[in-house]
């Protein structure tokens, strides 16, 4: 009786300790039990004499700048990014450049444009009124202006909403009248983009032929286009420097615009900046050319609120000289008729040619 108490107890101790040394072997990888094997191994090794490549900090720091994309079910492929920094980088540059110096920028025209009006005040006929009017521009001409002038200021206005609204309109209207308000001018910013398109299209067939640069250009310049003296009138053709200026600003400008919107109104569709930047690199820019679909995007939207913020503040200026800073500008393309003094004054040398052109052969 006493032995076969003994055997069940040692049989049963004997399992026990064999238990206890299979876990010591897996814990330790080692047939010894040598407890140094569990110690982290320099090179890479890990417990089990297994090699390992991959250090976890540099795994995490990979993660957190962006460098790790996985695969995701769902149909936005973007989420496949576990961190993507370069987010808060354009969340920084949009608050601390364009919505800051963009402001100011605007600012600035409306006081620059306040001090030239008490200074200068309304630039007059200094001949006067001569009584009769010449066609400056026809009907397809001032189409073609009020397109692509109607569509830009509805554009301007949607657009700062977009991007001043929750500062300026929001703690005035409230919470939900703001948020109708931001929906219909985001639908309304993306439509009118196509007659903006359509606008400086048109401008471009019509008016490339008479914008572009001619020696006249330099001495209308270098006289400030005789906007800052009374009795100062520089000859000019159709189109002076600085109206051929605000052409190719509008033009190009405008062409770039909308080349970015496009890419905004089909994200992730198109690699502008890859190929941008590609080309930049052949005069050696140095620029990074593996750009991920979100960062095409995050571009396109910052360029296309700095060319906007640029064109809009020359825009300003443009309305200002044609409407309240000279008299009988807003004639050229409201009726299409101004009266030819004002032409002379202004654009002497296309009076001139217009009336070679009219007047009868003998």
């Amino acid at each position: 009786m006493k032995w076969t108490i003994l055997r069940r107890v040692f049989g049963g101790l004997g399992v026990a300790l064999l238990i206890s040394y299979a876990a010591g072997v897996g814990l330790t990888g080692s047939v010894i039990l040598d407890v140094s094997a569990t110690q982290a191994q320099s090179g890479g090794n890990v417990p089990g004499k297994v090699r390992g490549t991959f250090n976890p900090t540099d795994m995490w720091s990979a993660v957190n700048k962006g460098g790790i994309r996985g695969t995701v079910s769902i149909p936005d492929k973007q989420a496949g990014q576990l961190i993507q920094r370069n987010g808060d980088q354009w969340r920084s540059n949009r608050t601390k450049y364009i919505y800051t110096f963009g402001g100011y920028l605007l600012l600035g025209v409306f006081i620059s444009l306040a001090i030239f009006f008490a200074l200068r005040g309304r630039i007059q006929i200094d001949a006067g009124p001569s009584g009769k009017t010449i066609e400056r521009f026809n009907a397809l001409e001032r189409f073609t202006h009020w397109l692509t002038a109607s569509s830009f200021l509805v554009l301007g206005l949607t657009g700062l909403n977009l991007l001043y609204g929750k500062t300026v309109l929001l703690p005035i209207i409230g919470k939900s009248a703001f948020a109708n308000l931001a929906m219909l001018g985001k639908l309304t910013h993306n439509y009118i983009s196509f007659a903006f398109m359509l606008g400086i299209t048109l401008m471009l067939v019509l008016w490339i032929k008479d914008n572009l640069p001619d020696r006249h250009d330099l001495n209308w310049l270098a006289k400030g286009g005789g906007l800052f003296v009374k009795g100062v009138h520089p000859p000019a053709k159709k189109f002076n420097a600085g109206q051929k200026f605000i052409f190719w600003v509008v033009v190009l400008g405008g062409g770039s615009i909308s080349l970015t919107g496009i890419t905004l109104l089909w994200p992730f569709q198109f690699e502008l900046f890859s190929s941008t930047f590609a080309f930049l690199n052949i005069f050696g820019a140095g620029l990074d050319t593996n750009l991920s679909p979100l960062q095409e995007v995050q571009l396109s939207q910052m360029w296309h609120n700095v060319m906007a913020m640029l064109v809009l503040a020359l825009m300003i200026a443009h309305i200002y000289i044609g409407s309240l800073g000279m008299a009988g500008a807003f004639d050229a393309v409201g009726t299409g008729q101004v009266d030819e003094n004002w032409a002379k004054e202004h654009h002497s040398l296309w009076v001139e040619e217009t009336k070679a052109r009219d007047a009868p052969a003998e």
